[in-house]
């Protein structure tokens, strides 16, 4: 199925392999559509508008939990971020994030993983993302938290309205500082800084 460009932010446009690259100062992001979309659900485009708001991502280590396409990560590691490890249980989710990786030239920097957070190296990231339902937010919230180093951000976002108070509360709880909460249409993200900045 043919689809169109589209911007996302100030800062990115999602386009289609092979589409022309754009010269007005965004970022183009080369996704292959298919069944994890293209970035037009409503908690990816917040994500990326969060990520497009972070300061300077020169050098630093991302963590994209519950990847899907591997966009965010994708659009982390074409800020300059310095690697990203692309997280997801579904193992044809996984290999979108690898092809949408290549069509972006981000090979390189970029290791993939199949499975859940017992799977991810045991290391800290300056930059967490993960755009999952509030439940499993909850679940994994203390690891997730644990993954951030020192004052690193953290983007959370696919929770549903009703989800955001007790998630916020979790967070809080765990010593993270809300910067901002974005409530969609039917969704909510949330950007916090971890503990020890």
């Amino acid at each position: 199925m043919s689809w169109s460009a589209f911007a996302i932010g100030s800062r990115f446009r999602i386009i289609p392999e092979g589409a022309p690259r754009s010269f007005d100062g965004r970022i183009d992001l080369v996704l292959e559509r298919g069944a994890f979309g293209s970035g037009e659900h409503e908690t990816t485009a917040s994500c990326l508008e969060t990520l497009g708001r972070l300061g300077d991502l020169h050098g630093l280590d991302v963590l994209d939990f519950g990847s899907g396409t591997g966009v965010l990560a994708v659009a982390a590691l074409l800020r300059h971020a310095r690697s990203a490890v692309l997280v997801d249980i579904n193992a044809d989710a996984i290999t979108t994030g690898i092809r949408n990786c290549e069509l972006n030239s981000v090979t390189e920097s970029a290791t993939h993983v199949v499975g859940s957070m017992g799977d991810v190296p045991p290391r800290q990231f300056e930059l967490v993302m993960a755009n999952i339902y509030g439940d499993i937010l909850l679940d994994v919230a203390v690891d997730l938290v644990g993954r951030v180093s020192p004052g690193g951000h953290l983007i959370l976002s696919g929770i549903l309205w009703q989800d955001n108070f007790p998630v916020r509360k979790k967070y809080e709880s765990l010593g993270c500082e809300l910067v901002k909460n974005t409530m969609l249409d039917e969704y909510s993200t949330l950007w916090w800084r971890a503990p020890g900045a």
